[in-house]
């Protein structure tokens, strides 16, 4: 089975640049695809799957959705991109099941009719911010996918979620796509995921990647796809007074990437 590396474009706005340079340049640095979303001064639907296309790129696209009645607009919008799949951060944590389960249950209906895979992102603020949260509605709903992004399960959890086992394991399963980032017990994104004193935290997260890609083979999947998705200020910590990042995210993101690899 194949792994596909994507580039986020959240966190290349410092770099400057037009949205083709930015493009130009993830293809450059050997990722197989972009992980977007709906840049304000991005080039329409058409025009920008036609930009990742052209550097021999695949697209996922995200977006946040935070009320049931988004879902047909958005999804739609997301649709004309042409991505291989789509990622949401779905609804807020305050709603309740059964406003959630409504939420769920128009998403995978507006699924069916756009015909591309719509994957729910374990995010913080969101309906699946919780281990626990996550495994009723994957009880729930059978054919409810996942974004994996479990950094942020550690830090609402504030530990590793070893206690967790049964939800991490049905969450594995339905993971479709990670978010390959390390997360500590006080956030969602350690300072430098290749310092020492986090290799406790890397295990953990590096042991839930092999088995969802051990379960994406197990199904039959010919490729798996990871974004190592770190993020910028205020995601990157930064000195006191003077707001510097502590590390570089763009060679935080390569280094990333070059581990990654090493999981298949």
């Amino acid at each position: 089975m194949e792994l596909l590396i994507f580039r986020a474009l959240w966190g290349m706005e410092s770099l400057g640049g037009t949205f083709a340079d930015k493009i130009a340049l993830i293809a450059a640095a050997g990722y197989d695809g972009v992980d977007g979303y709906l840049l304000p001064d991005a080039p329409p639907p058409a025009e920008y799957a036609r930009i990742v296309r052209d550097h021999g790129l695949k697209l996922i696209m995200a977006a946040q959705v935070t009320e049931r009645d988004q879902l047909d607009a958005t999804l739609e919008h997301l649709a004309a991109y042409e991505p291989i799949t789509i990622g949401i951060h779905s609804g807020r944590d305050s709603m309740t099941r059964d406003q959630a389960s409504a939420f769920f249950e128009h998403a995978l209906h507006v699924e069916t009719q756009i015909g591309i895979p719509v994957l729910h992102e374990t995010h913080r603020g969101r309906i699946l911010f919780t281990p626990w949260d996550t495994l009723y509605y994957l009880r729930q709903f059978d054919d409810l996918k996942i974004v994996a992004d479990y950094s942020h399960w550690v830090n609402v959890c504030e530990r590793l979620p070893d206690d967790q086992a049964e939800a991490l394991a049905l969450a594995n399963q339905r993971a479709q796509h990670i978010h390959a980032r390390i997360g500590y017990a006080e956030g969602p994104q350690v300072p430098d995921p290749a310092a020492p004193e986090y290799a406790a935290e890397r295990a953990w997260h590096e042991q839930q990647w092999r088995q969802i890609i051990q379960q994406r083979a197990a199904a039959g999947a010919s490729f798996v796809t990871i974004t190592p998705e770190y993020g910028p200020p205020p995601y990157l910590h930064t000195l006191p007074h003077t707001n510097v990042p502590v590390a570089d995210n763009w060679q935080i993101c390569l280094w990333a990437q070059r581990e990654l690899r090493a999981l298949v």
